[in-house]
C-alpha cells in the first residue's frame, strides 16, 4: 500500500541535509515515468511551468534540467519544503529554475508571481488525495483563470474510475487517508473532469502510470 507524506524530513524520513535539501523516497521510483508521461506535452511549448506542491524540489529542478527551453516555477506552502527547493536550485545552477514560491489552494483567488510570464503549464503532483476537495476546486478554477487557450493542466496521482478503485491496494490506501482526514481521499475521475469542463479545461489524456497511478492532461479551451 502506498504512503503519503505531508511534510518531508519529519519522522520516519530521511532528515535534511545541512544546506536544507531533503530526500522524497517516492521520487527515485516516479521521476522517470512522470517525466516518459508529460515530455511529450511541454515539447514545443514556450514559456513557464508553474509547479504547485513541489515538495523537496527534486522534480523541479530534475526536469528543469531537462526542459531548459521553459521556465519553471517551484512552490509549496511549507517554509521546510520551500528551503529544500532553494538548496537544489542553488546546487543546480540552473538558470531557469525560479524561487519557490508560498501558494495555498485552500485560498480561492490564489495567485502566482510569474513576472509578467506566460504559463506554458500547470503541474500537481500528489496533491489531490492528501487536501480537502476546496484544493481541487480551487486549482482547476485557478488554472481556468490563469492558463491561456492551448495552456496544461497535467495531474498525477491515484483516482478512482466510476466510483470503483482501480486496485485494491489503492482502496485501502484510500481508507488510511480517510481516517487520517475524513475530508481526503482518492478522488473520482468522473468528478475531476467535471470540475475541470466546469473551469473550462478539457480532458485531453489519460495515461496509465506505475502503481496504479494516472496522469491526466488537462488544456485550456
Amino acid at each position: 500500500m502506498s504512503k503519503f507524506v505531508i511534510e518531508f524530513g519529519t519522522a520516519g524520513l530521511p532528515k535534511p541535509e545541512s544546506d536544507g535539501r531533503l530526500d522524497a523516497p517516492a521520487f527515485h521510483r516516479n521521476v522517470e515515468p512522470i517525466w516518459q508521461a508529460i515530455e511529450s506535452f511541454l515539447a514545443g511549448k514556450a514559456g513557464a511551468v508553474l509547479e504547485i506542491g513541489s515538495g523537496t524540489g527534486q522534480h523541479a529542478v530534475t526536469y528543469a534540467r531537462r526542459a531548459p527551453h521553459l521556465t519553471w516555477w517551484p512552490s509549496d506552502i511549507m517554509a521546510s519544503h520551500r528551503a529544500s527547493i532553494e538548496a537544489y536550485a542553488r546546487a543546480s545552477g540552473l538558470s531557469n529554475l525560479r524561487a519557490p514560491q508560498s501558494i495555498d489552494l485552500m485560498q480561492e483567488d490564489w495567485d502566482w508571481n510569474g513576472d509578467g510570464g506566460t504559463l506554458a503549464a500547470i503541474l500537481c503532483f500528489n496533491v489531490i488525495h492528501i487536501s480537502p476537495w476546496t484544493v481541487a476546486e480551487n486549482l482547476m478554477s485557478g488554472a481556468g483563470r490563469l492558463l491561456p487557450a492551448g495552456g496544461l493542466l497535467i495531474l498525477y496521482g491515484p483516482y478512482k474510475r466510476d466510483g470503483v478503485h482501480t486496485a485494491p491496494s489503492n482502496a485501502a490506501f484510500d481508507a488510511s487517508l480517510r481516517a487520517c482526514n475524513p475530508d481526503w481521499g482518492v478522488r473520482d475521475l468522473a468528478e475531476m473532469t467535471a470540475l475541470a469542463q466546469a473551469n473550462g479545461l478539457k480532458l485531453a489524456n489519460i495515461i496509465e502510470m506505475p502503481a496504479n497511478n494516472l496522469a491526466l492532461a488537462l488544456k485550456r479551451h
